[in-house]
């Protein structure tokens, strides 16, 4: 499929550039059209209440699939040259086509969450109904569900194990993580597509390095997929950055969360991709006792604006303390031991009153600092998530010799 990678790969670039352009023009040019059709929030964390267009991943997301659409034909160009292509790859083409169509439905499902604003049980069937043409896809082309079992556990398992429909429910299980992860990793200006650009620019060096390996192919298509969705991702950064004109809804977060789980997969680099989203698990693994209610949580849990001082402080989630189960109690106590939680107790009304603060990363990243400036805390984040791409490849490179032959 790709005998002369250079070429296409420079069509592919070319075509990330007008994307990166046509973004840049696009958005301001439809700010009107989202508002006239009520699709406009207010940014919580200002004093000013004008509307700020939402939803405008969809747009990033529309050029993505706009400039790979055109691409189509390009990686099999040598088929339509005469004594240049043997047989045509057809398992590529379905490969691709595939990708496209798991991307495509998820910008869809996305901007559907956010015409119509659904419930959190509803958000995570969405990536599960998208990511199935990616599965078919994987179970006509490839099938392979043996993985290779890590040194300290081959004297139980051996070298090899075979996972069977486990690796079918692993790989849904990762698109409905991808794209959840960064939804709620979110609520300040720049950091859904920042993050999304750090990861996808950590990808793209993966996939360089990888060149000269012996799955140089499976990393030259997701070069295909990762220079659009970085550069169209970079426009759309360029107008979500502080101070905010847009806003770039669910749609994006879905969107870039099936991008990397296509890549990931049929890239055959999984485990890898997971490493990049190390802050993203953090997040996760902090937020879940809010995420399963065991502590309640609040629809929305992005920091507190203080007009005052114009930084952002915690935000808070207030509950009776008899309404808290066993489990969120001592849940509650062991956060407050480790210092990873700030809790409060107060009498209202001859009601005790329990009061924490929301469990996601931004908040923590303001427990350890204080109050900020909300293009700090930005950048502070984005620094994060830089150094957990740095701990990412020193993993894969040098970590990775205690579990595998390499």
């Amino acid at each position: 499929m790709w005998d002369l990678p250079v070429i296409p790969l420079l069509i592919n670039f070319c075509g990330a550039l007008l994307g990166f352009v046509a973004t840049l023009m696009l958005i301001p040019a439809f700010k009107d059209h989202f508002i006239a059709a009520n699709l406009f929030g207010i940014d919580l964390n200002k004093t000013s209440k004008q509307p700020i267009p939402e939803s405008q991943g969809v747009i990033s997301g529309s050029v993505f699939l706009i400039i790979l659409f055109c691409f189509i034909p390009v990686p099999f160009l040598s088929c339509f040259v005469e004594d240049q292509c043997k047989a045509f790859p057809h398992h590529e083409f379905v490969e691709f086509i595939g990708s496209l169509l798991a991307i495509c439905c998820m910008i869809f499902l996305g901007f559907a969450d956010d015409v119509l604003n659904l419930r959190w049980r509803h958000k995570l069937l969405l990536p599960t109904m998208a990511s199935l043409p990616l599965l078919m896809v994987y179970f006509t082309n490839f099938g392979n569900t043996t993985i290779v079992v890590p040194q300290p556990f081959r004297v139980l398992l051996g070298m090899h194990l075979d996972l069977g429909i486990l690796y079918y429910v692993y790989m849904g299980m990762l698109a409905v993580f991808c794209t959840n992860a960064i939804n709620i990793l979110a609520g300040i200006n720049g950091l859904e597509a920042g993050q999304s650009l750090v990861i996808a620019a950590s990808i793209i060096t993966f996939n360089v390095v990888e060149l000269n390996g012996d799955y140089r192919d499976d990393h030259i298509f997701s070069l295909y997929f990762m220079i659009p969705f970085f550069f169209t991702t970079l426009g759309l950064l360029y107008h979500n950055w502080y101070p905010s004109s847009v806003f770039v809804g669910d749609t994006f977060c879905y969107f870039a969360g099936m991008t990397f789980a296509v890549v990931g997969i049929l890239g055959h680099f999984s485990k890898t991709m997971l490493l990049f989203f190390i802050p993203q698990l953090l997040n996760f693994l902090y937020s879940l006792p809010q995420l399963f209610h065991i502590i309640p949580c609040p629809r929305h849990r992005l920091p507190r604006f203080n007009p005052g001082t114009g930084k952002l402080e915690m935000s808070y989630s207030k509950f009776k303390t008899k309404s808290l189960s066993a489990l969120g109690k001592y849940i509650l106590k062991v956060s407050e031991t480790l210092h990873i939680v700030d809790v409060r107790q107060e009498l209202d009304k001859d009601e005790e009153y329990t009061e924490c603060n929301n469990m996601t990363l931004i908040n923590f990243v303001i427990k350890l600092i204080g109050p900020a400036p909300e293009q700090t805390l930005t950048v502070l984040l984005l620094l994060i998530q830089v150094v957990g791409s740095t701990t990412a490849f020193l993993i894969r490179y040098q970590l990775v010799r205690l579990f595998y032959d390499v």
